[in-house]
C-alpha cells in the first residue's frame, strides 16, 4: 500500500488505478469471476484453485492469492502478493467485523495496520442483493450494483456492477467482492 496521505490506494498495484471512475462488470461462473470493462474486454479473473483464489490479469499472470485463514472466528481471509502464502508477502486481511450479522460487513486492514483497531476499508451492504458500499474511512471507494440491460431489465443475479472510484486499486477492490462472496456463500451453509 502507498503512503496513508497519497490519495492513491494501490494495494495490487499502480496499474490498476485509474485517474477516473472504472465501472467492472463481474461475472460469476461457479467459484469463478470473469471481469470485464465497460467495452466487454476481460481485465481480470478469479479462479478457484485447491481452496484458493486466484486474482489473474487477462494473461492468466497471478496477481494475488486469497485464502480463509484457518481457525478463524470472524472468518478471516488473506490476500498475498503473487502465487504465494508466504507470510512475508501478505497485503491485506479482511473479516467480519461480528460474528453475528444480518447484513454483512466486512472489516479490511492494511499489512501496515498492525494494531487494527480501526479497519483501512469497510464492506457494507448486503452482498446477496448485489448491493454493497466499500468504504475507506468515510470515503466511498467503490459501490456495487446489479446490472441492468439497456431494456432496464435486470441481467442474472450473478452478473453485476462494481462501479470505482479515481484513484483506487480496481483489482483491490475485485478481491474484496470475492472474499465477500466466499463470506456469504460458506455463512449461507
Amino acid at each position: 500500500m502507498e503512503d496513508e496521505n497519497d490519495t492513491v490506494a494501490v494495494v495490487a498495484g499502480r496499474y490498476f488505478c485509474a485517474p477516473y471512475p472504472i465501472e467492472l462488470t463481474l461475472q460469476k461462473g461457479g467459484k469463478d469471476f470473469i471481469i470485464t470493462d465497460s467495452n466487454g474486454n476481460i481485465v481480470l479473473i478469479v479462479a478457484a484453485f485447491h481452496g484458493k483464489r486466484l486474482l489473474q490479469d487477462d494473461k492468466g499472470n497471478v496477481l494475488l492469492t486469497m485464502r480463509k485463514k484457518k481457525l478463524s472466528m470472524h472468518k478471516r481471509w488473506e490476500a498475498y502478493k503473487g502465487r504465494t502464502s508466504a507470510h512475508k508477502k501478505l497485503l491485506f486481511t479482511a473479516k467480519k467485523s461480528s460474528m453475528f450479522q444480518l447484513k454483512t460487513v466486512l472489516d479490511v486492514f492494511l499489512l501496515s495496520n498492525f494494531d487494527q483497531k480501526h479497519s483501512d476499508f469497510r464492506v457494507k451492504g448486503s452482498y446477496l442483493q448485489r448491493d454493497c458500499t466499500i468504504y475507506r474511512g468515510k470515503r466511498v471507494v467503490a459501490e456495487m450494483k446489479r446490472k441492468y440491460t439497456t431494456t432496464n431489465a435486470v441481467m442474472e443475479k450473478d452478473t453485476f456492477v462494481v462501479v470505482v472510484e479515481p484513484g483506487i486499486d480496481c483489482a483491490f477492490i475485485v478481491c474484496l467482492v470475492v472474499i465477500l462472496d466466499r463470506i456469504t456463500r460458506k455463512s449461507q451453509g
